[in-house]
């Protein structure tokens, strides 16, 4: 496991040693759309929690605005048309952390994804993962960080000139994605 700190400004160790708490009112929206997006259900309302310039970042991609997060989750489906949560933890945030705990959300999950929607199918694969998440001054999110196994995710600020050609190489996978994926949410098409 890295030693190297994450999206939370904590190193993986903490943050998987981290208390679980129950998520504030104020976080009630921003989880259900959350477990919307990685049960493989999105619906337009699970975009609504987002602002408009939000920013998600996981080891595969880097998608800037709502329309290029919505194109990411749309797109799940195609690749896994079934996902079951097996475990959704709100974290505590200690004084440690570099974020603004009354603005952000900590969650530990781990999601077990499969290729076929059949019950009886085997899992395909079960991804532990740290969201980091950051919102503006109204609630909606502006930043969502997924780290596999709470391992911190490359990019320019982090990782030089390599994690600038991998964040480039981020980008332009959600840009060339965007245009082949349906912006109505699986849930919501008829």
């Amino acid at each position: 496991m890295s030693s190297k700190a994450n999206a939370s400004g904590l190193t993986p160790e903490e943050t998987k040693s981290l208390a679980t708490r129950q998520p504030t009112s104020e976080e009630q929206a921003i989880v259900g759309a959350l477990k919307d997006l990685y049960s493989c259900e999105p619906k337009e309302s699970s975009y609504a929690v987002y602002a408009t310039n939000a920013v998600f970042h996981d080891p595969v991609s880097i998608a800037e605005g709502v329309d290029k997060i919505r194109a990411q989750f749309n797109a799940l489906p195609a690749l896994f048309p079934r996902s079951t949560i097996d475990k959704f933890n709100v974290l505590e945030q200690p004084a440690s952390s570099t974020l603004d705990r009354s603005r952000s959300m900590l969650v530990d999950q781990d999601v077990t994804y499969y290729r076929d929607k059949d019950p009886s199918a085997k899992p395909f694969k079960t991804m532990n993962s740290l969201l980091t998440i950051e919102r503006d001054n109204s609630g909606k999110i502006l930043k969502h960080v997924e780290e596999w196994d709470h391992n911190r995710v490359t990019d320019s600020a982090n990782a030089g000139f390599l994690g600038m050609l991998n964040e480039g190489r981020k980008k332009a996978f959600a840009a060339l994605s965007m245009p082949f994926v349906d912006q109505t949410p699986p849930a919501d098409r008829k």
